[in-house]
């Protein structure tokens, strides 16, 4: 996993390494990585001679790293314009070595551009762009480059603009972000988590980090980490000469009823992709879920099931009297549980929270933004991290929180983010998949924090491999996890 790291962190790791070098040699370092990343863009562009570069500048070290590189571009051939922000703040020094090579200061943003170096605001920013930053941003879409195409925006660090410990990206009063939307953004020894969660990580784009030696330098907990496809492979149950069905995992599946029998099919569809030897499905859509799944057991009710290492709850169950009996009984079961949709529902009014608090066993729960309102009594806000860890404090459960950046979160402070999700998994069903797919992961063995992670890795890969054919549906989704799974050897 990747660590991602604090605002405070940074600056501290930051502090420690300067005391070790020569002065400036930190924003030399920085300069030459985000350099040699927009020569890249220039290449792939027409060329680095000839190729044009603006630099928007702000004050201090994050407009010092866009002069600093627009040196290096401007002794390469480019022609280097700079925009400064705040005139008479300035990094000096980076000013003139830009002069010394070159480059021109402009009072405004003049085409043709290839390349917008965003050197506004780093990682000490907050509130959104001022006035006249954000007036220059919303034109940078007016910039076109030698080829005609729109001029490529590259962040310096962090887009500009976004809150970078949340990922939080203040709207003005038409709705649109104040903040830069990059296409590329170049970050410095560490991930910050504006750049993998929430709103902010969309505007980062494609994120590359520079190593500029602050690794040894990092002290304490990450803010949160960034799953990778190495863990799951890591984590991923093998297949050995002695394994059998029941060795492998037995999942229990309560979901889905007479009205809505489609959540059973996918939150078993779901489970029996994942690595697990045998799902039992407990619930009214017995006929339907035999009919698309002949392999699985089923049963009526709960308490009929039999043994199970994991049971799933909630999707498409029902509100009512024996939605609640059937929950019930899930909870009663030593093993761990994955609580979702109608199970969720059912806990909103307190009547269960003795039966969560008196478990042994393992709980994750995977609310929507919606259902987390419900839980919680207010909508998880600018900080989806720190939502998602208070309510696993408060129900002492493990929190998968779906959105486009889905939140992993545990009882004792530990926080993940999934990469890989897409808008195509937007559309009705496919949390029943998820939900399916986690139970089956935990019943073969995974910890309740990996089992959560995986799952939402491998279902936000096959939300994008399924939209490869067009407009995607749930049952889409529950197929083709099968051979995104199949890679994982």
């Amino acid at each position: 996993m990747r660590p991602v790291w604090r605002v405070a962190d940074v600056r501290a790791a930051e502090a420690g390494l300067m005391g070790t070098l020569p002065e400036g040699t930190l924003m030399q370092r920085a300069a030459a990585g985000l350099a040699r990343r927009a020569a890249l863009l220039l290449a792939e562009r027409g060329g680095l001679y000839g190729g044009r570069a603006l630099l928007l500048v702000g004050s201090g070290d994050n407009g010092g790293d866009a002069l600093y590189a627009g040196e290096r571009l401007a002794r390469r051939g480019v022609a280097v314009t700079a925009l400064l922000l705040t005139p008479g703040r300035a990094h000096a020094a980076g000013l003139a070595a830009l002069r010394a090579a070159g480059g021109r200061l402009v009072d405004r943003p003049v085409g043709p551009v290839d390349v917008v170096l965003d050197g506004i605001v780093g990682i000490g920013g907050s509130g959104g762009l001022r006035t006249n930053a954000d007036e220059v941003v919303q034109r940078l879409g007016e910039l076109h480059g030698r080829d005609g195409r729109r001029a490529t925006v590259l962040a310096v660090d962090v887009p500009s603009g976004v809150a970078v410990d949340t990922g939080h990206v203040p709207l003005a009063a038409s709705g649109r972000p104040t903040a830069v939307r990059a296409d590329v953004t170049v970050t410095f020894g560490a991930l910050k988590p504006a750049l993998v969660v929430g709103p902010a990580a969309v505007l980062a784009g494609h994120v590359e980090l520079v190593d500029i030696g602050l690794r040894p330098w990092l002290r304490g907990t990450p803010a949160l980490r960034v799953t990778e496809w190495s863990d799951l492979v890591d984590w991923w149950p093998r297949l050995g000469p002695a394994s059998e069905k029941y060795t492998r995992g037995v999942v229990g599946v309560a979901t889905g009823s007479a009205v809505y029998p489609g959540a059973a099919v996918l939150s078993v569809g779901g489970a029996l992709a994942g690595p697990t030897g045998m799902v039992r499905y407990a619930g009214g859509a017995r006929a339907e879920v035999l009919h698309q799944h002949p392999s699985v057991i089923a049963t009526g009710r709960v308490a009929e099931a039999g043994r199970v290492q994991a049971w799933v709850c909630g999707s498409g169950l029902g509100t009512g009297e024996d939605a609640a009996a059937e929950l019930r009984a899930v909870l009663a079961a030593p093993v761990p549980v994955v609580l979702d949709a109608d199970a969720l529902t059912l806990l909103v009014d307190g009547s269960l929270a003795d039966r969560l608090r008196g478990r042994d066993a393992p709980i994750v729960v995977t609310p929507h933004d919606r259902e987390f309102s419900r839980l919680c009594g207010e909508e998880p806000g600018a900080d989806r991290v720190g939502a998602a860890l208070r309510l696993a404090a408060w129900m002492n459960a493990v929190v998968l929180l779906k959105g486009d950046r889905t939140v992993i979160a545990t009882p004792d402070g530990r926080a993940y983010v999934n990469p890989t999700g897409t808008s195509a998994l937007a559309t009705g069903g496919t949390g029943d998949v998820l939900a399916g797919l986690l139970g089956s992961l935990l019943a073969a063995g995974l910890a309740p924090e990996r089992a959560a992670a995986a799952a939402a890795y491998l279902h936000g890969l096959a939300g994008r491999e399924a939209a490869r054919g067009g407009p995607v549906t749930a049952p889409d989704v529950a197929t083709a996890l099968r051979p995104v799974i199949a890679r994982l050897g």
